[in-house]
């Protein structure tokens, strides 16, 4: 009994905090909004984690296939995945059909294969 009244109490003490939060997003944007910007901050975060992680895997990967202790397609399949990993911005970007700006504001999800429009060569790249 008391297991379950210390679950429902738990349990009722996260939808306080969730709703608090809810109604503090809903005064400035909606809630599906506020969803949408945290997780194209969160899908930004873990990506740039994964490429220090996979640029370390390459290296120890080209390495190893150099002296025969792995196989080259496993390294070739690193390389594609941190590719598509790079255009997941723009490919979610043209599937939507809309760009998701982030809490920064900076206006989608920033794929790696873009270029600032303010450059130097005055070119506008995106």
């Amino acid at each position: 009994m008391k297991k379950r009244i210390l679950t429902m109490l738990g349990l009722a003490a996260v939808m306080v905090v969730a709703a608090g939060g809810a109604m503090a997003a809903e005064t400035s944007q909606t809630v599906v909004g506020a969803a949408i910007a945290k997780s194209a901050n969160v899908f930004q975060s873990v990506r740039t984690i994964v490429f220090v992680i996979g640029g370390f895997g390459l290296v120890g990967l080209a390495v190893q296939a150099i002296f025969g202790k792995v196989k080259w397609p496993w390294f070739g399949a690193l390389a594609v995945g941190l590719g598509v990993l790079a255009a997941a911005g723009a490919i979610i970007s043209y599937a939507t059909g809309d760009n998701i700006t982030t809490g920064n504001n900076t206006g989608g999800y920033n794929d790696t294969f873009s270029r600032d429009t303010s450059s130097r060569d005055g070119i506008n790249w995106k």
